[in-house]
Formats: C-alpha cells, structure tokens, sequence
C-alpha cells in the first residue's frame, strides 16, 4: 500500500488483525511504516547499497516524527548514493536484540520502575538463560514451550505459569518498541492449571512458630511476630522503615512507593507490635527496622522457612509466608470483624476505600481497623499462651 503519510493518517491507522502490515511514503523513496497487531508503528526504509536490498530501521512513531523519518530516510539515501554508506557507524541496520541483552534493558526501563516485585521477575526471566545468545524475533514458540516443560519436571508448574507471564511482557514491550514485529509467544497459554490457596495456619502452627520467633531472635524473630500479628505483606513487613512509624500514636504509615496496590496505606499497631517495636535496637544512621547490615532490608526467607519447617511435624501441609496473611483475615473474621474492615485492614483493592478518595481520606476507618487488629492481637496472644 503506498500513500502520502501524514501525521493525521499515522494516527489513525488500525493494528494489524492477523499479520503486520506496510505502508509506503509517496514523498520519500524507500520510507515505510509498519503497523503490528499491538497498533505499533515503525519507520523503515529500503535502500540498495552495492545492489544488496537492506531494510534499517529508523525508529517507532511517535518517538520519531514523520518530518525526522523522512529527513533520515533521505540522509542514508544520499550516503548510498555517494557510496559513504557503509563508512558510517551509527546508520541503525535493523537488528533485534538477543534475549541475553533484551533482560536487563526490560528490567531496568519496564520492570524497575512498576513493578516492586521486579527481583521476582528477574528471577525467572533467566529460566530461559539457554536461549539468551538466540535474537528475540528468532525465539519460536516451540522454544518456549520446552524451557516451561523442563520448570514443570522439576515439579515446579506454577513456577512455569510465572515465567511464561514474564517471558510474554518481555516479548510485548518490545513489540511496543518497535524492536520487533510480533511476540512468539502470544497464543502461548499458561501449561499448568492453578488453583487458589486456601490455607491457614492452625493453632498448633501458629504457637510452634511464635516460639520458635523467641529462638531466632532479631532481626527475623520480632520479624515473624509482627508479619503474623498485622496481617501485611512479606515484603512490606520486611521493609519497614523507622520513618514510617509513630509508636506514640500507634501507627504505621506505609507509603504509595511500598504498597502493592500503589495507594498510601495506614495500619493502626495494636499494644503488642508497639511493645515489640520498642524493645528493638537500631542501626545507627539506619532507617530499616529489620536489618543486618543498617544498609538494606533482610533477605534469606527461604533459609528462614527451612529453620521454621524443622521445628514442624514432618506431615505439616506446605505452607508459604502469605499464609500467615490469610491467617490474620481468617482470624478476624471468626472473632466477627466486618469483611470490608478485613479489606480496609489488609489493604486488599476489592476495599471499600479507593482512588481519590483513598488520597484524601487516608485514615478513613482508622478505628475500624484499630479495633479489628487489637482483636486480633488479643486472640493471637491466647493462642500462643494457650
């Protein structure tokens, strides 16, 4: 297809529904677009340097104008014509990136700054090390496939539900980038089946590793006490910072950046964290609550789950660090706390509590909330005495 592009026409061309598309400038020789199913667009243009037909790539719309496109278009133009073609370095020859180079840059610039759970993603993105040397347009599907079937033999199935999700976002960026036409691994659905975890830590289990807290002392022991008694997240509990905290008050104020749902959230600390809180040590110049070095956050969950397990009966079902989460939420429920508080607790996004109003009534069901965890808090202590 060629016609006079415009910047009315580039805005409104459609994605491609099965396969890319072209299109091609009537002002400048060799200057396409092409559309992906995604709805991006990429400039290109062909030109013919010693009788070989080369397509290079000039760059996405609209990141690069159609006025920049064409000037460019028609510079490499005139370096062919003038045989200075290939004396010039920077001329961008299309090329994709290998897998091995396309990893750290998705980190940085995509995952890094959205995702906090980005270490994660990182992870399992070098499942697929064995592909790294291999350019992503050059990645087939089948090639994915045998790497999730090996994290599946190793009897790891969700694992491999997690790193086809993050091998797809990968592939998808860079289709928005222009990088490359399409993702091969698009039609790829997730290989193993999952089902949602419904457990809960019992009586037996919560007191057995509320003493062995006692045993492991800080930073992990106090730690423990307090990812069980305030129902939050791992990594939020882990990261606490000494700034967010008011003991005088009893409140912990975690911060947009910290929270996964992106949103301010407010935990009241019933007497009990605050006690335990208080009888911490700090780091000198640290603002991390629960550190080793005073530099950064403790790691090592899956050593501490190791040390925990022994401490268990060897028919304990398996459990994770959330569920002590879903263990909080089970708790005040039985002791007849309203679900939306429960929501309004654990900062879950079905809560009543969102968006705007989320912004300017941060401490909207303080007390609801303070009650709900002083409840809890009470009947944790019972457990564990018992």
């Amino acid at each position: 297809m060629k016609q006079m592009l415009t910047t009315k026409s580039l805005d409104a061309m459609p994605p491609a529904t099965t396969k890319r598309y072209e299109v091609r400038d009537q002002k400048v020789n060799g200057l396409h677009v092409r559309v992906s199913t995604t709805g991006a667009k990429v400039f290109y243009t062909l030109v013919r340097p010693n009788g070989a037909r080369r397509r290079i790539k000039i760059g996405p719309y609209p990141v690069v104008s159609l006025a920049d496109a064409r000037r460019r278009a028609m510079e490499i133009a005139r370096d062919v014509e003038l045989g200075e073609f290939d004396k010039i370095p920077d001329v961008p020859v299309e090329r994709a990136p290998s897998l091995g180079e396309a990893i750290p840059q998705f980190i940085e610039l995509y995952a890094k700054p959205r995702n906090k759970d980005w270490k994660r993603t990182e992870s399992v993105l070098h499942k697929f090390d064995g592909l790294k040397d291999r350019p992503i347009d050059q990645i087939k599907r089948q090639d994915v496939t045998r790497v999730l079937d090996d994290i599946i033999d190793n009897g790891t199935p969700t694992r491999a539900n997690r790193a086809l999700s993050a091998i797809k976002k990968l592939m998808n960026w860079y289709v928005m980038r222009g990088d490359i036409e399409t993702s091969p691994v698009a039609l790829l659905r997730p290989p193993a089946r999952e089902v949602a975890r419904d457990r809960v830590l019992n009586a037996d289990e919560i007191r057995t590793i509320w003493h062995h807290s006692d045993v492991e002392g800080y930073p992990f022991g106090p730690f423990l006490k307090l990812l069980m008694m305030t129902g939050q997240r791992r990594a939020e509990v882990s990261d606490m910072r000494w700034s967010e905290l008011n003991l005088d008050e009893g409140v912990w104020e975690l911060p947009a950046s910290r929270v996964k749902n992106a949103r301010l959230h407010i935990v009241p600390l019933p007497p009990q964290a605050v006690d335990i809180l208080r009888s911490l040590h700090r780091f000198l110049d640290s603002d991390f609550v629960f550190t080793t070095t005073g530099r950064s956050a403790i790691s090592g969950f899956g050593r501490l789950k190791e040390r925990i397990a022994a401490t268990l009966p060897e028919n304990t079902q398996d459990w994770r660090f959330h569920d002590f989460r879903r263990t909080a939420s089970t708790g005040m429920a039985k002791i007849g706390v309203a679900p939306h508080v429960i929501d309004a607790v654990t900062n879950h996004k079905s809560g009543v509590v969102s968006g705007v109003g989320a912004t300017y009534n941060r401490y909207t069901y303080l007390n609801e909330k303070r009650e709900a965890l002083e409840l809890w808090a009470s009947d944790l202590m019972k457990i564990v005495n018992s």
